[in-house]
């Protein structure tokens, strides 16, 4: 199975504030919906929580959430509970998943950064205020295999490029 890490970046790393994200960019929700649809998504609780409940748990998506609680529920029955990342992706390789995609937050992309086969960033090419930080990583072990520039438009403030970087022997159409 592919472990993915999805994520939008602004240049000093920073993905979010208050638990929530610091920019309003449609296009990049758009690409993290049409990723992601269809696989399963490893996400810690803040960050499930930090999504409006009208879209939770995300839709033609399995959701896997990870908390320390014992009985965590939402109110919602259509997503899996799991304690720690390895069981994550242990359900998902169960439920015969070829692409796991980590979708955040701050502490999960830290606990797979090393795992990841393939990261989607979305660099978000200006700087923010923020108290959640995307990991560092080193980028030389990874190939550039996709990069799409968009520019600002008038629904997307800043400029972003929707990048894909591979390690070594993992191919884009894996």
């Amino acid at each position: 199975m592919i472990i993915s890490i999805i994520a939008a970046v602004a240049e000093n790393n920073v993905i979010g504030r208050n638990n929530q994200l610091v920019w309003n960019l449609p296009m990049d929700m758009n690409f993290f919906m049409k990723t992601t649809q269809g696989h399963c998504i490893l996400t810690g609780r803040r960050n499930y929580e930090s999504i409006p409940e009208k879209f939770r748990p995300l839709k033609n998506r399995t959701n896997i959430v990870v908390t320390s609680q014992p009985n965590y529920s939402d109110g919602h029955q259509d997503f899996e509970v799991v304690h720690s990342v390895e069981e994550g992706i242990e359900l998902a390789l169960k439920l015969g998943e070829k692409e796991l995609f980590v979708i955040g937050g701050g502490q999960i992309y830290e606990q797979t950064i090393t795992q990841a086969n393939r990261l989607y960033l979305t660099e978000v090419k200006h700087q923010f205020e923020g108290d959640t930080y995307f990991p560092s990583f080193d980028r030389s072990i990874l190939e550039e295999a996709s990069r799409i520039i968009q520019l600002p438009d008038e629904w997307n403030e800043y400029e972003m490029h929707f990048t894909i970087l591979v390690k070594g022997s993992f191919e884009l159409n894996t």
